[in-house]
């Protein structure tokens, strides 16, 4: 049993995570912006008014937390925003920028006095951040961020190695929930889950770094 964090806990991936973690057992420190029903009958720790871009709201978050150690740090808040070269929104892009990459890598800096030798940190990227498997072009604000988190996520598997922190840049696959317009191709989170906590569970100081798919298929960068 371990203690996971786990942001962007309301809906979606990060909610049926903390589902999956409760189930099996572990403790868990759900953080969001808003809390909603489904999250709150989970009868898990719930920190709520939590803004991952904004440096006063994650210092209050550490503060409650007060020196809480946690085991795996599961970076899940994002937002997507489409963005296409004949509509070029650069404060969109700039958001996302925020939200997605900026945002976790300043989360986990906060949380560092939290970790410990054998913890683990989860960046939640996509397949449409790797440069190689772009064939469609488009979405240049998620794409591009994305590509930022997981440029994150490996340089933080190299910084934190020496101190026993092992990091995994995941893949969720299309899955069914509101970002993605609960998409008829896609997967369950149910789904998603299952397969991510299977990568987080076998994460170590060897496979650090790595850009995983759900289904455990090693991604391009």
């Amino acid at each position: 049993m371990g203690t996971y964090l786990v942001t962007g806990a309301n809906r979606g991936i990060g909610l049926e995570y903390c589902r999956q973690l409760k189930e099996r057992g572990d403790n868990v420190i759900a953080v969001c912006r808003s809390t909603s029903d489904e999250l709150e009958n989970l009868g898990i720790s719930v920190e709520t008014d939590v803004d991952i871009t904004l440096d006063e709201s994650v210092a209050n978050l550490v503060k409650r937390l007060d020196g809480h150690s946690i085991d795996v740090l599961i970076n899940n808040a994002g937002i997507v925003e489409r963005v296409s070269l004949d509509r070029l929104d650069i404060n969109s892009i700039r958001r996302q920028f925020e939200v997605n990459a900026l945002g976790p890598l300043k989360f986990t800096q906060a949380l560092l006095t939290n970790l410990k030798k054998g913890s683990k940190i989860i960046m939640m990227t996509s397949r449409m951040g790797s440069i190689e498997d772009n064939t469609s072009g488009g979405s240049y604000g998620y794409r591009m961020s994305k590509v930022a988190l997981s440029m994150a996520g490996k340089s933080l598997s190299q910084d934190l190695k020496s101190k026993g922190i092992a990091v995994a840049i995941l893949h969720p696959g299309l899955v069914k929930t509101r970002m993605t317009g609960f998409t008829d191709s896609g997967i369950t989170p149910e789904q998603s889950v299952k397969g991510l906590l299977a990568r987080i569970d076998e994460l170590n100081l060897e496979n650090t770094g790595t850009f995983w798919h759900s289904n455990g298929e090693i991604l391009p960068w």
